[in-house]
């Protein structure tokens, strides 16, 4: 009985404090003059400080067109935000800036979610030894790490060299599918000597790279990434973004590893996940940004 109360008292308490949050923004639109979707407009400046507070308040619409929103397709995102202005009874004339500070900030939203997408799908995406464009893209991994040391054959200990557990790479891959291997290749791309990582303790370039591509995968789809790729991308987030940060990680996590000098590679899990807890306490800042110093078409990557 006491716990039926407490349940029935916490949900008047909710329902109270609904209205009274909802009649305090009818209050606040009235000596303002401005919608809350303005408010945060003109309030906060352009990047994921605005984004993620129109995310909420779309999100947490009782109107069920400025939910939908969030699942535009990229096409509709203009006629949405047409829409949510009528509805909102914002002259376009007049406030023209709040239609160009929605759109920007709704292209960020439906972006992140197509990026999910399409990152889930390469990482459910067996890597497989009888496609050809699978096969393609390991050997190019090979000749762009070891381009003076041909490959003996598909199944050699050579794969060892660059940080493959075994004979055959394919089977290092089945945690992140095919996003692994094109993590893997963009980064042998990168301006960045591999061999740096080789220095480390026990540490090797191959699985590390799939490893750190779980990671930027889990920052990714539990949301956290959001504050660093809506203040890095000014419209969609794309996948050049994304590989932008796994790189961005790679760096950051050796100079960690070096850092916290472990003694052997039997302390990588406890080092990975001190830099994971790192990562997501910057990304808790809203005006954080990982890799701040350039865009995606910045970094010195060679198209797949």
């Amino acid at each position: 009985m006491k716990h039926f109360l407490r349940v029935v008292t916490q949900f008047f308490v909710f329902l109270y404090c609904k209205c009274l949050w909802r009649g305090l923004k009818f209050v606040i639109r009235k000596v303002t003059g401005r919608c809350e979707l303005q408010r945060i407009c003109h309030n906060n400046k352009p990047g994921a400080r605005r984004t993620l507070k129109i995310e909420s308040s779309l999100r947490y619409s009782k109107n069920e067109l400025c939910q939908s929103a969030l699942s535009a397709h990229p096409d509709r995102v203009e006629k949405t935000i047409d829409d949510i202005m009528t509805l909102k009874k914002v002259n376009p004339d007049t406030n023209p800036q709040l239609g160009i500070s929605l759109q920007a900030s709704l292209f960020q939203i439906v972006g992140y979610r197509s990026l999910v997408s399409e990152v889930e799908k390469l990482r459910r995406e067996p890597y497989d030894c009888e496609n050809p464009d699978h096969e393609e893209m390991l050997m190019k991994l090979w000749k762009t790490l070891r381009p003076d040391s041909p490959l003996t054959g598909r199944i050699s200990k050579q794969w060892c060299e660059i940080g493959f557990q075994g004979n055959d790479p394919k089977t290092d891959f089945r945690g992140m599918g095919l996003l692994g291997l094109h993590n893997l290749l963009k980064m042998s791309k990168a301006e960045w000597e591999q061999k740096n990582f080789d220095k480390a303790i026990g540490y090797s370039f191959a699985i590390v790279g799939i490893n750190i591509t779980d990671l930027a995968y889990s920052l990714l789809v539990s949301g956290a990434l959001k504050t660093h790729l809506y203040n890095v991308a000014p419209e969609m987030p794309s996948l050049s973004h994304f590989q932008q940060t796994f790189c961005y990680l790679m760096q950051e996590f050796h100079r960690f590893w070096i850092e916290e000098d472990p003694c052997d590679i039997m302390e990588f899990n406890r080092v990975r996940s001190k830099f994971h807890r790192r990562v997501l306490r910057q990304l808790k800042n809203p005006d954080m940004a990982l890799c701040p110093h350039f865009a995606a078409s910045d970094l010195h990557l060679v198209n797949l």
